[in-house]
């Protein structure tokens, strides 16, 4: 990827430390131990599914599948564009009601023209408050320095990437003997969306927990996005906001180990599924927290996106300036994303073996924001304007995975990187269609 940032290598760290968090948990099943592996280019190229997502075409060959044209609409209007006091501030506009708020504070039309037109007219700190008080996203474009002295910074480098606390306190729970995989009999519910949140699922997956993703019908998704992070798991509809199935889903919650809320801060809690209320229903549950902001500090509270992250942290600032750019730009690819559902992939395992050992409920908060402060603390490299956009077809090869008459149609796909000598990460089951599966436990 043309960008300083070492995207691959830091993907290739975090999923050794998810294969050595698996590893300790197939120590405690087994008392063996086995090797772990990552490619680093092959971890860079887990971070681009859309060039990496193949599909068979009506000549029986296999193509990459174009992006819809929503989703580049979206990526039009979200980058960082230049304010009245000469700054630069990023909206962010994808799935509909969220477009929706962010223009009705502009005052603009869905076009470059007309939403860049509004932008020059405001200062940035004034767009940042109005964005953060209509519940729409975006953020200003700061330097990582000026981010590290901003409050919402400070708090973030005060605490570790990954926080894990106990809740309260229940017995200790001996890992299934069942299965072949470090996570054979592991049960996952994963109430997320777009990006990190599915890919902290596909983690567990690829390391044989029984993921089910539970979304409301009627819940806007980005087609493409739900392809390739659904890999492996399973999929079916529960609609909270209705009685019947928020019972459901607390039935479902008894038998769970693991839970990922993906959900705007609190949302979830207003339902009645907050952590506290779940370990009552389930104790020794794992209860993961994926947001843009993190735990605490002034814009806890607020909903973002990896664009937004990159914008706030420095990253957009970075890359602009790496690449001979006179603006903040994007990074090529979702990085932020993949390196924190990876993360609370680790963390969750990592509360996995304390229950094993100690007993307990655990929170486990990763966030957007964190994930973009350890990509920048990794450092820079100096020559990657001639770097290759896509991994070698040697090493795709080498990785894919073929699954033939899937919803999406006959798939041919960058499969798990992570390696362990012992016990292969894999998908079990083919990549389902939104909502096919019951409300239920294997």
């Amino acid at each position: 990827y043309k960008t300083p940032f070492k995207l691959g290598g830091t993907t290739a760290e975090v999923l050794a430390a998810c294969g050595v968090a698996a590893n300790d948990l197939w120590e405690l099943k087994t008392g063996r131990r086995q090797k772990v592996s990552v490619n680093v280019e092959a971890a860079a190229g887990g971070l681009d599914e859309k060039n990496n997502s193949l599909a068979k075409n009506q000549d029986g060959e296999y193509s990459r599948i174009e992006g819809s044209e929503s989703m580049k609409h979206m990526a039009s209007l979200t980058q960082p564009w230049e304010t009245s006091d000469h700054k630069w501030f990023l909206p962010h506009t994808n799935l509909k009601h969220l477009e929706a708020r962010v223009l009705k504070v502009l005052e603009c039309e869905s076009t470059v023209e007309s939403l860049q037109k509004a932008i020059s007219k405001r200062t940035a700190q004034e767009l940042e408050d109005s964005i953060a008080q209509a519940n729409a996203c975006g953020g200003i474009a700061r330097t990582e320095e000026e981010w590290l002295q901003h409050p919402q910074g400070k708090y973030l480098s005060s605490v570790p990437v990954v926080e894990i606390a106990k809740i309260i306190d229940s017995p200790k729970e001996s890992l299934s003997d069942k299965g072949d995989m470090p996570l054979s009999g592991v049960r996952v519910l994963d109430l997320t969306r777009i990006l990190a949140g599915p890919v902290c699922g596909l983690t567990l997956a690829e390391l044989g927990a029984d993921v089910l993703m539970i979304t409301a019908e009627k819940l806007p998704q980005v087609n493409e996005f739900v392809r390739d992070t659904s890999h492996g798991k399973r999929s079916c509809f529960l609609d909270i906001t209705k009685k019947e199935d928020a019972s459901k889903l607390k039935e479902l919650v008894k038998d769970c180990d693991i839970l990922i809320d993906g959900y705007r801060p609190d949302r979830l809690a207003a339902y009645g599924f907050g952590p506290e209320e779940l370990v009552k229903l389930r104790p020794g549950l794992i209860h993961v927290s994926i947001s843009c902001f993190g735990s605490g500090g002034p814009f806890s509270s607020r909903a973002g996106w990896d664009q937004v992250a990159q914008a706030v942290t420095g990253m957009c600032v970075k890359q602009g300036e790496s690449i001979g750019s006179n603006k903040p730009e994007l990074t090529p690819v979702f990085a932020c994303d993949y390196v924190c559902g990876r993360l609370g992939a680790f963390g969750a395992m990592l509360a996995l073996n304390r229950r094993a050992q100690d007993g307990g409920s655990y929170s486990i908060q990763v966030s957007l924001c964190q994930a973009a402060m350890l990509l920048q603390r990794q450092g820079y490299v100096d020559d990657f304007l001639d770097a290759p956009n896509l991994i070698s077809k040697e090493l795709f090869e080498k990785y894919q995975v073929i699954e033939d008459d899937t919803a999406y149609g006959d798939l041919k796909v960058l499969g798990p990187v992570l390696k362990l000598s012992e016990t292969p990460c894999q998908w079990v089951r083919k990549t389902p269609k939104l909502g096919q599966d019951k409300p239920e436990w294997l």
